[in-house]
């Protein structure tokens, strides 16, 4: 159950991404287990340990399996993450990583064997065999080298090797387990050299396209699989200006500098967009042009906005020294009766140094009237007061 509950929660790291998850599912894998126990038994000419090994490991690889075959199963899983893409080629750092595992020995932790298996469960799960292959060399390339770490500790070491009544058959055992451990130190040893190959190869493919684009070469779609060590080529697409016979020829004469020496480079390139790039110079050039005429055209309004808010102002200030005569005649009438007419003048006086406009109202009574001069006095105070005007001028016509 064990291993069932790890390869789950690995296989949920996988679909989330979470490193932290993946770690747990380590911890309580017993993966290493049988693993070891292959690379000891083989160290020590235990075959029946090597067979109870075997076994285990096989029907664990079984259960991790199906169970993250399940898992995958449900169509909310089944989205390929960056995590279960990363699981579905080996790497020459796996190598190293297992080496290590196994060279741990004590520590039984399932290094960097359950997320292949999970991947190689959601390729089965998805229908996608390049998963499944890709994922379970992986696992194999981390098993083997485990397995190999570990008989190298256990003979380093110097562990007693295993005693048969038998000699016979113990010089069978041990010549069984000697062919076996070369068979597996000889294909660990072509495994690595491949993966060193093809890493190194990688590593000079990019330095090369690194510098193609630093020399001002434009590169678009630069994914993986551009670059081919099973075909020996590496292929950038250019865009922009066509790249002359010469400048493509000079690329190609320095791939041995690189490293790639017998390497294809395969430069594909779009069609020549020079008239497109004119163009839309061209159209950055007008943009550019209709931009300073919209910018002086707003400078011109918020000039004219300016002088009409001036003119506004004035005019306010206009009208709130004009008093309201229309209203202030109908008021006058109604209070006095004896008033035949009214009539309202501005009086700009100086005394040549300094300029002063007085309010003059002229009134008209009539002659039935009698005490026109009080009338005149109480006139004058209601206009003051209802004008709100300190100096007031009422004359009698």
């Amino acid at each position: 159950m064990g291993v069932s509950f790890s390869i789950l929660i690995a296989s949920i790291d996988l679909n989330i991404s979470s490193p932290a998850v993946v770690i747990g599912a380590m911890l309580i894998s017993p993966l290493m287990g049988p693993i070891l126990g292959v690379g000891l038994s083989i160290g020590i000419n235990d075959i029946d340990t090597l067979k109870r090994s075997l076994i285990n490991l096989g029907v664990i690889i079984g259960l991790s399996l199906a169970t993250s075959f399940i898992f995958f199963l449900i169509p909310l899983f089944r989205e390929p993450t960056p995590e279960i893409l990363a699981r579905t080629a080996p790497d020459v750092r796996d190598v190293f990583i297992a080496i290590a595992g196994g060279l741990a020995l004590i520590i039984a932790i399932a290094t960097a064997l359950m997320p292949p298996l999970c991947t190689a469960g959601f390729g089965l799960a998805t229908g996608n065999l390049s998963y499944f292959g890709g994922a379970m060399f992986l696992f194999t390339i981390n098993t083997i080298f485990i397995a190999l770490a570990t008989f190298v500790i256990v003979k380093f070491l110097r562990f007693p090797m295993l005693k048969y009544i038998n000699s016979a058959k113990r010089k069978r055992i041990a010549r069984l387990a000697s062919f076996i451990a070369l068979i597996v130190f000889s294909g660990s040893i072509y495994m690595f050299f491949n993966l060193f190959q093809e890493n190194q190869f990688k590593q000079s493919a990019l330095h090369l396209i690194n510098d193609v684009k630093e020399s001002g070469i434009s590169i678009i779609d630069e994914v993986d699989e551009n670059i081919s060590y099973k075909k020996n080529s590496v292929k950038i697409i250019v865009y922009g200006n066509k790249l002359s016979k010469e400048k493509k020829d000079s690329w190609i004469a320095k791939l041995p500098d690189y490293g790639l020496t017998g390497t294809q480079l395969i430069i594909h390139e779009g069609v020549d967009d020079s008239d497109l790039r004119s163009e839309v110079k061209n159209l950055t050039d007008l943009y550019v042009q209709n931009q300073k005429i919209i910018s002086s055209r707003d400078e011109s309004i918020k000039e004219k906005e300016d002088k009409i808010k001036l003119l506004e102002s004035e005019l306010s200030k206009y009208y709130d020294s004009q008093i309201p005569f229309i209203q202030i005649s109908k008021e006058a009438q109604i209070n006095y009766t004896g008033l035949s007419q009214l009539s309202y003048a501005k009086l700009i006086n100086t005394n040549f140094n300094a300029v002063d406009t007085i309010t003059v109202f002229n009134a008209k009574w009539y002659d039935s009237i009698p005490n026109v001069h009080q009338q005149e006095i109480q006139l004058k105070k209601w206009l003051k007061t209802r004008l709100n005007l300190d100096t007031l001028i009422v004359n009698k016509e």
